[in-house]
């Protein structure tokens, strides 16, 4: 592996606050009982802030600010063109911020600089791309000739409740943001507890872009408290909630009694599939990035790569040696591809799957501190060879930068293993024969597969999983009708025959 030299305290940016109020109603506010918690940063793990800690009180003020900007405020009787205006000039500010938000996030999260940048360009696009979205949309209309005028009415559906997590979190809010505005709706956003520092941006952003008083609406706070209290009201109309499985199904659970509608994009296992024909340097190329960009924490990492036994060996070899090269360190610093983790009770999480793997499969890369980092959430990009379907490393989502590597011997095996855990996010297939590409696309229980690919998305295509990794899509068309409502309206071109009952 790789080395840096050590670092003796992280890269602070430059204005950070001391203090991340809620913003509710256009003005940044504490909270109802004046509670708070500490922000740490993931290089130190010392507090840099606190923030807010909402709880019912402050979602019942953020609920009803958006409730009033919904029933009152221009934003929803807006033409699309109208908001879209207002949505490109979101993405200018982004784009005008990106490299302090970048930094922001870096230091926030733990992901390295470069890559946040990326993700801050990502963000813009999101705002841009919805923008286009609903000024092209068009309307559905159905004639029964010389009878009837039927066409389809599109509604903003309501107060949007998002909740984001704490892997690429500005990038994630926009993924969410963008459409439920696009779209019309106000939104109250909850962003995850252990990163909320660059959610604070968004109301500065969206002010000078003109987003009306209300619109947004930004609670701190832990999920159990703020993100419980939002699912449960009964004036936010629609959750769109990003996380982990076990927390998704607590959500359902909440979210029944008031038939709230819901999407959620929930935790992956996903595999990557490399066949013998495969262009095995292309794939490993893949793989590599696939699992240890944003230092592992993605729903969609390939963290299961199935190698067919012809080629397993070498793979492996190869894998593990490029593993052992990958720059670990400071992630403010442009050479780092894999920083700290978000957060020590994360880091703690992930180090005792490594402990798990120890007894289940062979170590062939990291699996402990870099030397070089005697602080700090720092783990070496960890590589497990035969690894058995059995073990809770092949069927546990782990979130850090941690790969299992299995044999297989023929197709069906290949999809057999695949398939054999309780998730369906995401899966990767590498081989030269197109039609097997196609049939073993088709055979993964996954919401989204690449063949000879990474994770490259057009925005246009829908975005979810199968299984426990989640419920519904978005992505899209599909986010525009998530956060709408359809009506249809029948009108009558000549006089109606009615039955006249009772005559």
């Amino acid at each position: 592996m790789t080395t840096q030299p050590a670092v003796a305290a992280p890269h602070v940016p430059a204005g950070l606050p001391d203090h991340l109020p809620h913003f509710v109603d256009g003005e940044r506010r504490n909270s109802a009982d004046g509670d708070t918690f500490e922000v740490a940063d993931p290089v130190s793990n010392r507090p840099y802030a606190t923030a807010s800690a909402g709880r019912a009180r402050d979602v019942d003020l953020a609920v009803a600010a958006a409730r009033r900007a919904f029933a009152e405020g221009p934003w929803p009787l807006m033409t699309g063109r109208a908001r879209a205006r207002v949505l490109y000039r979101i993405a200018d500010l982004i784009e005008d911020r990106e490299a302090r938000l970048a930094e922001w996030e870096c230091f926030d999260t733990g992901l390295p600089i470069t890559q946040a940048l990326g993700q801050a360009r990502r963000a813009a696009e999101n705002f841009r791309f919805f923008a286009d979205l609903v000024t092209t949309q068009t309307d559905e209309a159905y004639q029964v000739p010389g009878q009837q005028l039927n066409y389809v009415n599109r509604k903003p559906a309501g107060v949007a409740g998002l909740i984001t997590p704490w892997n690429t979190p500005f990038m994630l809010e926009s993924w969410k943001l963008a459409p439920a505005l696009a779209a019309g709706c106000t939104v109250v956003l909850k962003p995850a507890e252990f990163t909320p520092l660059s959610a604070s941006l968004w109301a500065d952003i969206f002010a000078e872009a003109g987003l009306p008083r209300g619109v947004f609406n930004l609670v701190n706070g832990i999920g159990e408290e703020a993100g419980a209290a939002l699912v449960s009201h009964p004036g936010s109309k629609l959750i769109s909630f990003t996380g982990e499985s076990a927390t998704g199904q607590t959500i359902f659970r909440a979210a029944a009694p008031h038939l709230k509608a819901l999407s959620m994009e929930l935790g992956g296992k996903s595999p990557v599939v490399v066949f013998d024909d495969a262009d095995l340097d292309a794939a490993l190329d893949s793989a590599l990035f696939g699992v240890f960009s944003l230092n592992g924490e993605r729903c969609t990492a390939g963290s299961r790569i199935l190698v067919q036994r012809g080629s397993y060996d070498d793979f492996v070899a190869r894998l593990a040696a490029r593993a052992e090269r990958i720059v670990v360190g400071d992630p403010h610093d442009p050479k780092t591809e894999v920083g700290a983790l978000v957060h020590p009770e994360h880091y703690q999480r992930v180090l005792r799957y490594v402990e798990i793997g120890r007894r289940e499969a062979t170590l062939v890369a990291g699996g402990g501190r870099p030397e070089h980092l005697p602080e700090g959430n720092y783990l070496a990009p960890t590589v497990f060879a035969d690894v058995p379907p059995t073990a809770r490393i092949f069927q546990e989502e782990i979130f850090g930068p941690v790969v299992a590597l299995t044999p297989f011997d023929d197709e069906a095996e290949a999809i057999a293993l695949a398939n054999d855990v309780r998730y369906g996010l995401a899966g990767y297939v590498w081989t030269s024969d197109l039609a097997r590409g196609h049939r073993v696309a088709h055979a993964v229980e996954a919401g989204m597969v690449w063949l000879n690919s990474h994770n490259v998305r057009d925005l246009r295509t829908p975005f979810g999983g199968v299984k426990a990794s989640g419920l519904g899509h978005e992505g899209g068309r599909r986010s525009i009708d998530f956060y709408t409502e359809e009506q249809a309206v029948h009108v009558a071109l000549h006089p109606v025959h009615t039955t006249r009952f009772g005559s």
